[in-house]
């Protein structure tokens, strides 16, 4: 229609110059809450979004998920990951929130025990610090490749990424490939708008299970 083309040609795109530079990656930052809107997508797709917003920088990722051996955080839905982005070290707790949002605590740190302290100094819940006492074991992971971007949109900034790669979990991987639209600056109603924007433009069905959900589903074989 003339007003989805009026709109993306309103999205005027900014790329990250070195995204997430390993000068970046080592400065910690508050957050506190993350917004973001995942979809499910193939190679097509992520072709698709490339040729639309031009070349997206490279971050190879290579992701931990922890739990404690009764499956406390699973059970809470925390999620609480060490990753490698480009070679850097990368530790966060995210917790349940409303609607597309959530509560997400990130340190630069090379081991996930040694993140904890940082993690509750950015003010991640303490309980934290009861589950860590008990002894943090790997449970499951992810290993892709995300083509990020900053898009500037009417209302907003978002990173748009496009991961594909493999989840892991009890011996066995399964593909991964879906695409995220996490809000960096603005309102959250315009980040919705526009991710609602591109999932109808190119056909993209929402992905209701985070990746960490669908690594231990497999560990499990649910």
């Amino acid at each position: 229609s003339v007003m989805a083309r009026n709109f993306l040609a309103s999205c005027v795109h900014k790329m990250y110059n070195g995204l997430r530079s390993e000068t970046k990656m080592l400065e910690d930052f508050d957050m506190g809450r993350e917004f973001e809107l995942k979809f499910a997508a193939t190679k097509g797709d992520h072709e698709a979004l490339q040729a639309r917003f031009g070349n997206l920088s490279p971050i190879i990722m290579e992701t931990t998920y922890y739990d404690v051996p009764g499956g406390s955080l699973r059970d809470l839905h925390w999620t609480l990951r060490r990753r490698m982005e480009n070679g850097i070290a990368v530790c966060a707790l995210k917790t349940p929130g409303e609607g597309f949002g959530h509560g997400e605590w990130e340190v630069s740190c090379n081991r996930i025990e040694d993140a904890i302290g940082p993690l509750l100094a950015k003010g991640a819940p303490e309980q934290l610090a009861e589950f860590a006492a008990e002894g943090l074991i790997a449970v499951c992971g992810a290993r892709f490749t995300r083509l990020a971007g900053l898009i500037d949109a009417p209302g907003c900034t978002v990173e748009l990424a496009l991961d594909e790669g493999f989840l892991l979990g009890g011996g066995k991987e399964a593909p991964l490939c879906e695409i995220e639209v996490e809000l960096k600056d603005g309102s959250e109603e315009a980040a919705a708008v526009f991710a609602m924007f591109l999932a109808q433009q190119y056909g993209l069905r929402p992905e209701t299970r985070s990746k960490i959900a669908r690594a231990m589903a497999l560990a499990s074989d649910k």
